[in-house]
């Protein structure tokens, strides 16, 4: 198979980034929104939010397009502006953000299916986890059949998880009653909710979530067939995505009221057309949600060995991960990926606590490589590269990527230091790979600087490992 046979088209990137970014979490969005706001605070939320998102989609459009070199993914911008541990951290916490991203996923597939199967429990039963075991190692193989046979199917699950949410937002406009989305619109006669403005924030901390995945085109530029498709393929996806959830979300709540939608079980979407069309509502959801979650699987799975053969392939991870198959995938890194989803499958079968505060965890991890490549897109329309015949773009997109970076940094504050300390643990041990990377290219290990931010974040993982054995900080 010659290499321009895996090359990726618009079509395939634009399902590589609504399939990472439609999972589970919009399934659920009807009742986790209304457990934090009222209606005016939800659209306020989504305002601030989308303004935010966009302008990180729009970051990742402008460094896509102007720095095509850097086609290893959302990391290489944190390594080409501030040094290679920087991009190092970058992609390690990517990299386990989305592997344990795709052990949420099982759990909760299983846990859908064990309302038609109670053998499966809440997702974590024994035969839930072999059953998980099977699928994972099931699409692992899928995989090493070809990176573009895979992505193909992943366009197949996306359109087919997208038409159960278009019914629900059709089915719901009809039967969408202004009444009950006015009643009580602020929230002020639920004093649990808080003020307005506690409202937004708590929305803004949820709205985040459903947005993970903004970058999945990025991973994929050296494969994409054209390299002006990266920018294109993140902005569609970012609309069509956000379309998509507002729909969802607003709609919901001129179905039912804020108490009753906060009183639902998830997967909420469920719940809030069974109330409209009856008892067959929520097995549509249902089965809407497990095509989702395959997808989903698929489309992290994909991102998994990705992160890694990227980070392999310009030095950044060891060489053991730049091996590929005769189909052109990088064998080792979804060998490795998916070596850890399997042992985490298991302990989620003695603690599914750990697993699911690690998973909140990680997920936030993510939030770190958004920084860094809002940063570095700072950096270069500050010293105007690329910019020299054209310094009104420049300004434009200086504007664009000063905002992004302070709503990135301000997601980072909103998680607050329990967050920042456990994140540390989980960085700390990255060091080993880095220090392989670094001794393959006979190059010392760490820079002046880079010694003090490792030791800074040494300290921090000690800080948090103490906090656990004492109880200060909780997993």
């Amino acid at each position: 198979m010659t290499e321009s046979t895996q090359r990726l088209r618009l079509g395939a990137l634009v399902a590589l980034v609504v399939g990472s970014m439609i999972g589970g979490g919009i399934f659920s969005l009807p009742q986790n929104m209304a457990a934090s706001a009222g209606a005016g605070a939800v659209l306020i939320g989504w305002a601030i939010t989308a303004v935010g998102m966009l302008t990180l989609a729009f970051v990742f459009q402008t460094l896509a397009n102007r720095k095509p070199e850097l086609d290893t993914g959302v990391y290489a911008y944190a390594k080409a502006g501030f040094g290679d541990y920087m991009g190092f951290s970058s992609a390690w916490g990517y990299w386990i953000s989305a592997w344990i991203g795709n052990v949420s996923y099982m759990v909760l597939l299983f846990s859908t299916l064990g309302l038609f199967f109670p053998v499966f429990g809440e997702g974590n039963s024994l035969a839930a986890i072999v059953c998980a075991s099977l699928l994972l190692w099931g699409i692992h193989f899928l995989v090493l059949n070809g990176i573009r046979e895979a992505a193909f199917l992943n366009l197949i699950t996306t359109i087919a998880k997208v038409v159960p949410l278009v019914l629900f937002i059709v089915i719901t406009a009809l039967a969408f009653k202004v009444e009950v989305f006015t009643a009580d619109f602020w929230g002020s006669g639920n004093l649990e909710l808080g003020s307005v403005m506690d409202q937004v924030r708590g929305v803004m901390l949820v709205t985040v979530w459903v947005f993970i995945g903004i970058e999945g085109a990025n991973i994929y530029s050296a494969r994409a067939q054209n390299r002006r498709d990266i920018g294109k393929a993140t902005v569609i996806g970012f609309y069509a995505v956000l379309l998509l959830l507002v729909l969802v979300n607003v709609l919901s709540m001129g179905i039912m009221s804020q108490p009753e939608l906060a009183a639902l079980k998830n997967p909420s979407m469920a719940g809030v057309l069974e109330h409209v069309v009856g008892r067959w509502g929520a097995p549509l959801i249902s089965v809407g949600l497990v095509i989702s979650l395959l997808g989903g699987l698929l489309a992290w799975t994909l991102l998994c060995a990705e992160i890694l053969f990227a980070g392999a392939r310009d030095h950044t991870m060891p060489t053991f991960l730049r091996k590929e198959n005769a189909k052109q995938v990088p064998s080792n890194a979804l060998w490795l990926s998916n070596g850890l989803i399997q042992l985490m499958l298991i302990v989620t079968l003695f603690n599914d606590a750990t697993y699911l505060n690690l998973l909140y965890l990680a997920t936030s991890m993510i939030l770190v490589p958004y920084f860094w490549s809002a940063a570095y897109a700072v950096l270069v329309s500050w010293r105007g590269e690329t910019y020299e015949s054209d310094p009104d773009e420049r300004r434009k997109d200086l504007s664009i990527a000063l905002a992004a970076l302070l709503y990135a940094a301000w997601l980072l504050y909103a998680g607050g230091i329990q967050y920042l300390l456990l994140s540390a643990l989980l960085y700390a041990p990255g060091a080993l790979f880095f220090a392989k990377a670094k001794r393959e290219l006979g190059q010392p290990v760490f820079t002046t600087l880079e010694k003090l931010i490792f030791v800074a974040v040494l300290i921090g993982a000690l800080i948090a490992a103490y906090g656990l054995y004492d109880g200060f900080l909780t997993l």
